[in-house]
């Protein structure tokens, strides 16, 4: 499989360089709902480049906080259970950024999202990076990493996946790869048409477009 060309910009982004990927993305003044938001710097970000009308969850209330005390419409929630409240389409955007590895059942809040957004904007740490197999080759220990940056014992992450397995859930699902994005550990975006396991192999993390195929 080859995934959706990309472009090659400069090696130097921002920590979340997933933000930058993922603003681009949405189109000015999309009607968006960002789970798992954190304290709302995303969402900040999107009303600031996009005017987007925003809304946010978040499990932790200290970031709900701090995500209100900006002036952004968060409220606290849960990914694995509070997502069927939301009706069909109701927004037009709906993301899920560097959280779908730590919700219960990523399979069923993934279908979650593809019902509640025309859209939805998936970005992940990639489990099959090399220096993720190096370490647990050469080094026989779990890895930490910048993209990875916990201890196993303590670690918010309980679904590791790799952009194989990513795709392959999205083939379950019926969901349509719109576009999609490899960052590789300094956040230069890798591509020009490359074939999936190139990603899967040199890219520290992933973001995917999707939506829900009419076939």
């Amino acid at each position: 499989m080859t995934l959706p060309d990309v472009t090659l910009p400069g090696t130097q982004l921002p920590p979340r360089v997933d933000f930058d990927v993922i603003a681009d993305f949405v189109p000015p003044g999309a009607r968006v709902l960002d789970i798992g938001c954190g304290a709302g710097d995303l969402l900040a970000l999107l009303e600031s480049r996009h005017g987007v009308d925003g809304r946010g969850i978040e499990l932790e209330m200290s970031n709900v906080s701090a995500a209100v005390g900006k002036g952004l419409a968060v409220i606290q929630g849960d990914a694995d259970s509070d997502l069927a409240d939301y009706p069909d389409q109701c927004f037009d955007y709906v993301i899920l950024s560097q959280t779908i590895q730590a919700t219960r059942n990523p399979k069923q809040v993934l279908a979650e999202l593809l019902r509640i957004g025309r859209h939805a904007i998936v970005s992940f740490p990639n489990f099959g990076f090399w220096q993720v197999r190096a370490k647990i080759l050469f080094g026989g220990r779990m890895p930490v990493l910048k993209s990875l940056p916990y201890s196993w014992y303590d670690t918010p992450n309980i679904h590791f996946c790799t952009i194989l397995d990513f795709v392959e859930l999205c083939r379950e699902l019926n969901a349509e790869i719109d576009r999609a994005v490899a960052l590789n550990a300094q956040g230069g975006r890798i591509g020009l048409k490359l074939p999936i396991w190139v990603w899967n192999i040199f890219g520290a993390q992933a973001v995917f477009l999707l939506k829900q195929s009419d076939r």
